[in-house]
């Protein structure tokens, strides 16, 4: 990997200078974090701090900005550690939001991206001048205040679901959400009548609801380490477990994943029924033929109709 030229390494160095003062500590002051939010700003080497700017960026935009303009070329694999290690704290800490255009986006989605927030971009333009140390003091006073202020937003995102019972419920914005939303809402009053919810994995709360009891009492006994799936319904006049995948994010139930889904129920009493949904058929040809057999596959938007992946019986549990 290239070295720095010494106008790119001055303006890196002020960049780790900046999200010092801001409170972040080594892991997200370093070199790479540096150019990550230098790239969010859209700010060359030779460019003045009061020329920031704060455009929305995926990704690969903020990397191919790194490489263009700071000659740091960094791997297609090093996305996940930019990902992980940087925006999220960014976002975390609300220098950063992410997609301001529409909260709801799936995480899977190549339009997922990332904004430096307009009070951040004040203060960010004040580097260097005499202004910048009042202006960082007001901005790390208010944060408290702006943080509440993002939750809020946040929380009006989330996503309204009603429950087979009636009773209501939300889930976080974005993710598999928007799909877990139809499972409980388009797929459980056709093919699941009656049927109770006893398990939601919100993307954002693994344990969103969970009727641990009700498990229970059907020899159910969660570890909380393993892998749930998206949604478990309950059918009590039939006595079946249906345990449903969001494929939109995590792929569907496939052999291995059928495997571990009835190694983690193998002492229910209850019989087991697999459900790979997806958001639309285009998304269902990607995995037509990793779906395990003796499953079914339900597509969200064709709600009416489900494919059955066995020859034997139609939606039921198998010995």
């Amino acid at each position: 990997m290239s070295e720095l030229s010494e106008t790119a390494y001055e303006r890196v160095e002020d960049a780790r200078i900046v999200l010092e003062t801001l409170g972040m500590d080594a892991e997200r002051s370093n070199e790479r974090s540096a150019l990550v939010l230098l790239a969010l700003l859209r700010l060359a080497p030779s460019e003045s701090w009061a020329e920031a700017a704060n455009p929305m960026l995926g990704t690969r935009a903020i990397m191919n900005f790194i490489r263009d303009e700071y000659g740091k070329d960094y791997a297609p694999n090093t996305r996940e550690t930019v990902r992980r290690f940087t925006l999220h704290q960014f976002v975390e800490v609300q220098l950063v939001v992410q997609n301001p255009d529409e909260p709801q986006r799936p995480v899977n989605s190549p339009k997922w991206n990332y904004q430096v927030t307009a009070e951040a971009l004040e203060v960010l333009r004040a580097y260097g001048t005499d202004y910048w140390q009042l202006a960082v003091d007001r901005y790390l006073a208010e944060l408290p205040g702006l943080k509440a202020r993002y939750a809020a937003a946040r929380e009006m995102d989330r996503i309204p679901l009603t429950l087979p019972d009636g009773s209501t419920f939300t889930l976080t914005p974005g993710g598999q959400n928007v799909l877990l939303k139809a499972m409980v809402e388009d797929f459980c009053p056709r093919f699941t009548p009656g049927g109770q919810v006893f398990y939601i994995g919100d993307a954002g709360d693994k344990w969103a609801l969970f009727e641990r009891e009700a498990l229970a009492a059907l020899n159910v006994k969660v570890n909380e380490h393993g892998k749930m799936p998206d949604l478990v319904i309950y059918i009590p006049d039939r006595n079946w477990l249906v345990l449903l995948e969001a494929a939109s994010s995590h792929g569907p139930v496939d052999s291995k994943r059928q495997a571990e889904l009835a190694d983690l129920f193998a002492e229910s009493t209850a019989g087991l029924v697999y459900v790979s949904c997806f958001p639309d058929r285009a998304e269902f040809r990607k995995y037509v033929d990793k779906v395990a057999w003796e499953s079914e596959v339900w597509c969200a938007d064709h709600p009416t109709h489900m494919i059955h992946y066995n020859g034997e019986r139609f939606l039921g549990p198998y010995a």
